[in-house]
């Protein structure tokens, strides 16, 4: 089978003679080869880093005669330079082990000299060493073979002392005709202790005695809940129950007793024996007062039964059990719940029942520091250079008359907002598709290109519902931007906060267009008067001041996004610098750049400084470490790093 394989089985050693005749010589052992195997005496063979000699069956050791030095270095050495992977020598390799271990306790270098008074005990077991050459270990490890055994029993002996453990395994084979075998070992038969003098007649016992201490309520912080501990203390008066009245050991049951469900009246018991040890240990002068029939101190707030102090740890388990109890309400319910089982806590309002899973229904949000502005809304640069947009509506629009009345459909905004100079451009769109989207590019025909354009992660931007398709991937949407040198970035979903400053001005468009809603009536919407409408409401934005109205007679301008897109004020101001009236008309374009420059002038004096104020998120409240729990269908989660990004 091997030769058809093409697999030639060579390097063979066996125990038997006949066995390797049977393979041709080149196919033995290297120096098995040239052997005579019924006259030279067969060498050691090494199987498995272990020596194996043939003749007799049996595997030995060879011990290296290298003198090294006494050293934490040489002794490591020496120690693992016997190999012993089953264990056979393991009697005289632990004894260097031991000396290896205390030896490197001391403090020294690894070349450096050891203890001399060590010295001897090592040189002692490193001759020790030679002996083992002498030693052979049988392979054979029964007579029999073990597929030809009835039974087979493996008996495992161990014991342990200061220095190290021991254990020694032995497999006992029983065959067929009732004839048991192990392998050959020096027994030894067990002596009368009548008959040895060394063995001590007596026998030392240890008596224990329980104390009070051992018994106090300082061992209920183990419990972790009101159930464990009471059901615990349950099966204590349940095996010391079986224990009492009885004087013969035989018919005491003792721990061998336990049930998993216990009887009302043993579960009353132990929550009895519960709060009769947290009163003994807290109100020990009043008990004393009532056992000596005095009067209890006046300063004491005793008043009615059960009562438990709330610095102990069974009141914290109470408050937890009856909170879960009444399925996770509110303190008010869950002092009720308290009071109605008979147990009076002092103080039981300072235990708020600290409940994970009350964080996980009505845990407050946490807030992170609000990041630092983006750079494009601190950059003096021409309107809608950086955009950012938002679809709101729909509203019904009267498309053509019917018989039974009119058809309507819906019409959808686009607002656009310049991040710098916070100018709004609003287009209509019929549809929320990608042709209706590619279709409000009127707004690039009239403010020009964008080179950067932000929006949230809505389902109308990135394509997330199956009828919308409307994805800066899709292939049109990405050549249309690439022809403007235009860039899209979408903000993280679920980051509404970060696309404030357009929605903001949603908000304001949404209240314009209501009062004119109002201020129409009922009639039904056309195209046009809708459109007329966002005009009208896009005019009112843009000229809304963007800081407070200045009370300073020199400065009767207001700060509007209107001012730089159509150079309009309701006084001018001459540019700086001395002109006269010819230059003034000759050179109109210097008063357009007086605007612009008064303009922007203002924008950096005034509108800058109000964009610093922080008026809320003004602390880090989650930081690297921190254990969170995200609001959703999450499970708890480590955060493992905070990273900053920017506000909107």
């Amino acid at each position: 089978m091997l030769a058809e394989s093409n697999l030639r089985l060579h390097k063979v050693a066996s125990n038997s003679n006949q066995v390797m005749e049977a393979f041709p010589a080149e196919d033995r052992a290297k120096d098995l080869k040239d052997l005579d195997l019924g006259v030279d005496s067969i060498p050691l063979q090494r199987s498995l880093e272990l020596s194996w000699n043939l003749g007799t069956d049996s595997f030995t050791y060879l011990v290296s005669s290298e003198d090294k030095p006494f050293t934490q270095r040489g002794v490591l050495s020496t120690v693992n330079s016997l190999y012993d992977p089953l264990g056979f020598v393991a009697p005289i390799t632990i004894q260097g082990k031991a000396l290896v271990r205390e030896l490197s306790s001391e403090q020294s270098e690894w070349d450096a000299p050891l203890l001399p008074e060590k010295e001897a005990e090592w040189n002692l077991w490193k001759g020790s060493l030679k002996a083992l050459e002498d030693l052979q270990i049988q392979r054979c490890y029964i007579p029999v073979s073990l597929s030809s055994t009835q039974r087979k029993e493996l008996c495992i002996f161990s014991d342990a002392s200061t220095v190290a453990i021991g254990a020694v395994a032995y497999l006992r084979a029983a065959d067929t005709e009732g004839q048991y075998h192990t392998p050959d070992s020096n027994l030894f038969t067990l002596i009368e202790p009548e008959a040895d003098d060394e063995i001590r007649p007596e026998v030392t016992t240890l008596t224990i005695k329980a104390s009070e201490s051992h018994l106090g309520s300082q061992h209920f912080e183990r419990c972790s809940s009101w159930r464990t501990l009471y059901e615990t203390i349950a099966r204590l008066v349940h095996v010391a129950a079986s224990f009492k009245g009885k004087s013969d050991n035989a018919e005491r049951k003792g721990w061998k007793s336990f049930k998993e469900t216990y009887s009302i009246s043993e579960l009353s018991q132990a929550k009895a024996v519960i709060i009769r040890s947290v009163q003994h240990n807290a109100f020990k002068e009043e008990l004393k007062c009532l056992q000596d029939t005095q009067t209890c101190p006046k300063r004491n707030k005793l008043k009615h039964p059960l009562i438990i102090p709330h610095t102990h740890h069974i009141s914290i388990l109470l408050v937890r059990h009856f909170h879960e109890q009444v399925a996770h309400q509110g303190r008010h319910i869950s002092e009720g719940a308290i009071r109605a089982a008979g147990y009076w806590i002092i103080g039981s309002k300072r235990l708020g029942p600290h409940c994970v899973t009350c964080r996980k229904l009505r845990g407050k949000l946490e807030d992170q520091m609000m990041a630092d502005l983006p750079s494009d809304r601190l950059t003096p640069e021409p309107p809608f250079t950086t955009v950012g947009l938002d679809v709101f509506g729909p509203w019904s629009i009267m498309t053509r008359p019917t018989r039974g009345g009119c058809a309507e459909s819906k019409r959808w905004a686009v607002l656009f907002t310049c991040m710098s100079t916070r100018a709004v451009h609003i287009e209509l769109i019929e549809t929320m598709s990608m042709d209706s989207f590619i279709n409000a590019r009127r707004f690039f025909s009239t403010c020009g290109p964008a080179k950067l354009m932000r929006s949230d992660r809505g389902t109308n931007f990135v394509g997330a519902c199956k009828h919308l398709d409307i994805n800066t991937d899709d292939s049109i949407v990405r050549k249309y931007l690439q022809e403007k040198g235009c860039s899209w970035v979408f903000n993280p979903p679920h980051a509404s906060h970060m696309g404030g400053s357009w929605e903001r001005l949603i908000g304001v468009a949404r209240r314009i267009l209501d009062a004119m809603l109002l201020q129409t009536g009922p009639t039904h919407l056309a195209h046009e008067i809708l459109s007329t409408l966002m005009a009208e409401v896009m005019a009112i934005m843009n000229a809304r001041p963007l800081v407070s109205v200045s009370t300073d007679v020199d400065m009767p301008e207001v700060l509007t996004p209107a001012m730089l897109l159509t150079q309009k004020m309701s006084a001018l101001t001459a540019p700086s610098g001395n002109f006269s009236r010819a230059q003034l008309y000759r050179q109109q374009w210097k008063q357009v750049q007086c605007l612009a420059d008064t303009f922007w002038k203002r924008w950096k004096g005034e509108y800058l400084s109000t964009l610093q104020s922080r008026r809320k998120w003004t602390k880090d409240k989650v930081k690297e470490g921190d254990v969170v729990l995200l609001k959703g269908d999450w499970l708890l989660r480590l955060c493992q790093a905070v990273t900053r990004g920017s506000a909107r």
